[in-house]
């Protein structure tokens, strides 16, 4: 029987997007891969067909995915030339393996030259190498995750403080990455989708203070927006104990489990206009409505960014 690959099930989106692809698809259509075995072993149980897998090597990875006709690639968290070559190694050994077609998880804007994010220079690759490839895709270019923004809210409310960032006046549709899983998991099971590519976006375009207000309005908190430059936000995020690249160390339970190199970036592709991108292409995916900013906020304690998750070597 042919199989529907599912990879990074060991990570937080990869999780998620299993959960929701199990309800979605027969459990004998599916094959998880990732590196930890206590992750696997979890959904093995539940029948599905696993396999251990680690991007950073290409050996093993074609024998992996044998028998699979389509494959979602989480993409991977750490940034730049490892990223990419983990990438390579994983639309290599899928196109060996015979796979017809790869979802992959982008960024919003990921092609465009002028979009100063350092995370989108892998993912304009990674969107350039399958294409190059020969095979079919759909690229999910997401937003940013709105657990990011509501943990660092929190991290500001504890501290009776002002949320600084360099981010501006510029607008984001913030979108839960629970939805993104489920654009994963919908796109993955769909069989009408062919070299495609789709803006996966929250329910409304909003300012970082636009974001707070809902928050405060929600939780009673009296949080307030100051922007700062992008120097003075990596200061600060220097002083959270944040590696300015995924080669540095990270700290244990961080609230910021990211490079700064990447969020401040992303706080100025943010500030010029380069991420506001705003479509109903996860309502066509998906046939549902995404989890507002204040849906979230509501359910504040199941929308936190939590705990980084890696093959780091």
């Amino acid at each position: 029987m042919e199989k529907l690959i599912l990879t990074g099930v060991d990570g937080n989106l990869g999780g998620q997007a299993a959960d929701y692809l199990i309800q979605l698809v027969d459990k004998k259509q599916l094959l998880f891969c990732g590196y930890n075995q206590a992750s696997l072993d979890k959904y093995a149980r539940q029948g599905v067909e696993v396999r251990t897998t680690n991007f950073n090597e290409s050996d093993g990875l074609a024998t992996a995915f044998a028998g699979g006709t389509k494959l979602a690639l989480i993409s991977m968290p750490f940034v730049g030339a490892k990223r990419q070559n983990a990438h390579k190694n994983v639309v290599d050994a899928a196109k060996k393996a015979g796979v017809k077609q790869i979802i992959y998880t982008s960024l919003v804007n990921a092609a465009d030259p002028e979009n100063p994010s350092i995370e989108k220079i892998d993912h304009a690759y990674t969107e350039a190498y399958i294409q190059a490839a020969g095979l079919d895709y759909v690229f999910l270019r997401n937003s940013q995750y709105a657990e990011a923004m509501i943990t660092n809210y929190f991290t500001y409310v504890k501290s009776k403080g002002a949320l600084m960032n360099s981010q501006g006046n510029g607008k984001m549709a913030y979108i839960s990455r629970k939805d993104c899983a489920k654009a994963v998991a919908y796109a993955l099971a769909a069989t009408d989708l062919h070299k495609q590519i789709l803006n996966i976006n929250g329910s409304e375009l909003l300012t970082i203070d636009e974001f707070i207000t809902i928050g405060n309005q929600v939780t009673d908190n009296q949080v307030t927006y100051k922007e700062i430059t992008d120097e003075e936000n990596y200061q600060i995020f220097t002083a959270m104990g944040v590696p300015r690249t995924t080669d540095g160390v990270f700290k244990k339970n961080s609230e910021a489990p990211f490079s700064s190199e990447g969020m401040v970036t992303f706080a100025q592709a943010i500030r010029l206009g380069k991420m506001a991108s705003f479509t109903k292409d996860f309502q066509k995916l998906t046939g549902s409505e995404p989890l507002t900013v204040k849906d979230m906020f509501e359910h504040a304690a199941d929308f936190q960014i939590g705990a980084r998750h890696s093959k780091d070597a």
